[in-house]
Formats: C-alpha cells, sequence, structure tokens
C-alpha cells in the first residue's frame, strides 16, 4: 500500500487516478523548487503528469524543464505516496500516484516555459517549511536524514 497524505477521501466522491513524477533536486545544501502562482500560490517540487505513452522518467526531465528550466541528471527513484485533491486549473478530482526521484541540477538552459512557475533556489531545510504538501516535505525530510 503507497502511503497518502494531506485531505481524507471523501466518500461518494469519484476520483481520476492521475500518476505523475516529481524531483528533488539538491545541489549540496540548496534546493531547487518551483513555485506555482496559481490556482493557490505555493513552493512544489518540480514535476507533473505522466502523459500516455510516456516513459515516467522522460517525463521527469520533460516537467522539470517546462516548470524551471533545468536540464537535470536522475539519480534515483525514492518512493512514492498519493494524494487525493481537486485540481480546478483540469476541473478534476484526482487520486494523484506521485513518483519522487532524487536527481540533480545540471545546467540552467532558460527560464521556465510553463505560465505561472519560476525556479526558486531554497536552503534544502527550508523546503521542510515551505513546500506546499506533507507528502513533498516527507520525501525531502527522508532524504535529507530526518525520517527513517
Amino acid at each position: 500500500m503507497i502511503r497518502r497524505y494531506g485531505e481524507q477521501v471523501k466518500q461518494g466522491q469519484r476520483y481520476k487516478r492521475r500518476p505523475g513524477v516529481y524531483a528533488i533536486l539538491l545541489d549540496g545544501e540548496e534546493l531547487l523548487a518551483t513555485h506555482q502562482a496559481e490556482p493557490v500560490p505555493e513552493y512544489q517540487l518540480p514535476g507533473g503528469g505522466i502523459d500516455p505513452g510516456e516513459h515516467p522518467v522522460a517525463a521527469l526531465h520533460r516537467e522539470v524543464f517546462e516548470e524551471t528550466g533545468w536540464k537535470i541528471a536522475v539519480t534515483r527513484r525514492l518512493g512514492a505516496f498519493r494524494r487525493f485533491t481537486y485540481m480546478p486549473e483540469y476541473d478534476l478530482w484526482a487520486e494523484k500516484v506521485c513518483s519522487i526521484y532524487l536527481a540533480h541540477p545540471v545546467r540552467r538552459l532558460g527560464p521556465p516555459s510553463e505560465a505561472g512557475h519560476r525556479a526558486v533556489w531554497m536552503p534544502a531545510r527550508a523546503g521542510l517549511d515551505l513546500l506546499g504538501n506533507d507528502g513533498d516535505r516527507a520525501m525531502l525530510a527522508r532524504v535529507l536524514g530526518l525520517l527513517r
């Protein structure tokens, strides 16, 4: 069973399963995150949905580039968690299955191409307070050695 974070499942609500990939991007003590302005301003691990027929690692490279403008080197898959949430930008109740990878930023190729996103460097430990969802924070804590 994959651990669930966030809001409770709403009884009677139908959720569409939405697999996604996200990266913890560390460079020494610094974390590269993305800030998404809409629908609710928040810091996030860069990443997003896997398109039909797309390999998860290819999706990770694409999503990180779109949201940060950076090329990355993927180290390994860390694990996964689930979130049940409403996604207003898609008018969708989703069961997000979030696979998290550890990766390193390699080179900035330009600004983010996805509207409403900007790349943000922060101390990795600051991400424990600033990232917008419990699952992202828990996976970062695990990488930083704060959880077992």
